[in-house]
């Protein structure tokens, strides 16, 4: 394609050198450049793109799109513009040719909920016999094939990338997980984006390298109701109302408190699925969905909401829905010991209390709740989430996730002083692993260990090093290698 084609519309603030040339690629990596391919400098967090240009050059690229003014050979082409991510966004969609035209796009933001919603669309559409493609913290998937992203939304070269794999591949419809950065960072700008969906708004990412605030946190995620047609909205959440207010798109709310398109009637609930009268535009029809909580029922009505818009029945809706399963989310990890395991995502004060009271309000026996909190990332959580698990569970182990840079004695400290509000029992261990096995060790018969905050990771990040850890495979370990040890039975 030639450079003047691909830029063609872009804001340009100039161009130095020949346009008429054929450009073979496009390459943010330095170490990915090939033969004619235009290098865009992008400005991450920690490295400025524009200091890998001679790397650039040497590895055969021929043109340059960059944000600063630069001296480099005649021969070499640069497009200068304000804001290279946007460029990036605007001409991987020139080059792919636009492959978002070709496929029905969903986009799913919030804090919570993200990951099991895309889940409970792909499983809907597919029983209404799609072909479905699915973007987001697990991956990529095309049909049953998997791809692993570095990032729940990818970066906007290989977010369209993706998207034309999957139009060659006879995809009809593809849902993705649209994180606040994503939207800020326009790696979904220039999608021809048919749905947007908003979960909730809570307490996270907001550090120095996130957003400053909610208000910039939520703005973030705004951004995806200015560009899509419709916006499937949470009309029960604080944040659902002033989603609607700002969106600039058609709406369609649900809920179950207030009056939404989409409704939840006549619940009944218990530790492994959740029932319901479903309400909505395309009819009425009992639901149920295999998994648990209050928040399940959200997350199937977004669900129901963007697959209706799509064509959906409620016979699909509700075989979708009945036959769902998302790794890490209230995952139940097999024991065969009398006490039940499970591990979750949930790494927020809301998505722990959520988790926690649904099991707790379903349990006959003790609620054993095992959790840290990441390092580098919002503190203020920490003794939210250390008062949350001291008032609902019955027992706390306080532990590592991913502590990164901190050091993991002063992540636990600072989750101790909440749950020090409440008198709970707790101990701290600070290896996650030995923290499990404590659990594993003094379980009673009917009691629910919940290993919250890693859920599908299959990492530890620490200071040096990441290692391999997955919790399914640590659990059975355990288990296999305590199989012969009599259990304490108390946890003091």
């Amino acid at each position: 394609m030639l450079l003047k084609d691909l830029i063609m519309g872009l804001d340009v603030l100039e161009v130095c050198g020949n346009s008429d040339i054929g450009i073979s690629g496009i390459a943010y990596d330095s170490r990915k450049v090939r033969q004619g391919d235009i290098f865009v400098c992008i400005k991450g967090f920690s490295v400025d793109g524009h200091d890998f240009i001679n790397a650039a050059l040497r590895n055969g690229a021929t043109a340059l799109l960059v944000e600063q003014e630069i001296n480099v050979p005649e021969s070499i082409t640069v497009v200068r513009v304000k804001d290279t991510r946007y460029a990036i966004a605007y001409i991987s969609n020139i080059f792919f040719g636009q492959p978002s035209n070709r496929l029905d796009i969903i986009g799913v933001t919030g804090t919570k909920g993200k990951t099991t919603t895309t889940f409970m669309i792909k499983s809907i559409l597919e029983a209404a016999r799609q072909k479905v493609g699915l973007i987001g913290t697990l991956g990529t998937r095309i049909g049953d094939a998997t791809i692993q992203t570095e990032r729940t939304t990818p970066e906007a070269y290989d977010l369209q990338y993706l998207f034309s794999e999957m139009a060659d591949k006879n995809v009809d419809s593809v849902v993705m997980e649209v994180s606040s950065q994503g939207l800020e960072l326009h790696r979904v700008s220039c999608c021809n984006l048919d749905i947007g969906i908003f979960t909730n708004l809570s307490q996270d990412h907001i550090s120095p390298n996130e957003h400053n605030s909610m208000e910039d946190y939520f703005n973030a995620k705004l951004k995806l109701f200015k560009m899509c047609k419709t916006g499937i909205v949470n009309i029960d959440h604080p944040y659902g109302e002033e989603v609607i207010q700002k969106a600039e798109c058609r709406v369609l709310t649900y809920g179950i408190d207030k009056d939404a398109d989409i409704k939840a009637l006549n619940i009944v609930s218990n530790k492994s699925y959740v029932e319901f009268d479903l309400q909505s535009p395309w009819g009425e029809r009992r639901i149920k969905v295999s998994a648990p909580g209050r928040f399940s029922i959200y997350n199937a009505l977004a669900a129901i909401g963007a697959s209706g818009v799509l064509g959906a029945s409620t016979d699909d809706m509700a075989e979708g829905l009945e036959k769902i399963s998302v790794p890490g989310r209230a995952e139940v990890i097999y024991t065969g010991n009398g006490f039940a395991v499970l591990t979750d995502y949930a790494h927020t004060p809301d998505s722990l209390e959520n988790i926690l009271k649904t099991i707790k309000n379903s349990s006959e026996g003790r609620v054993v709740c095992v959790f840290g909190c990441g390092g580098d990332k919002d503190r203020i959580k920490r003794p939210l989430m250390g008062e949350i698990s001291g008032r609902i569970a019955d027992f706390t182990i306080i532990t590592s996730d991913n502590p990164r840079t901190e050091e993991p004695y002063a992540i636990i400290r600072e989750i101790e002083e909440g749950i020090k509000k409440t008198d709970a029992e707790f101990i701290a261990i600070v290896d996650r692993r030995e923290a499990i096995k404590y659990s594993i060790l003094n379980a009673k018969p009917g009691d629910i260990i919940i290993l919250a905050g890693k859920g599908h990771e299959t990492y530890q990040i620490f200071k040096d090093k990441t290692i391999h850890f997955d919790e399914r495979e640590v659990v059975k370990e355990i288990i296999d290698e305590l199989d012969k040890v009599l259990r304490k039975g108390d946890f003091r």
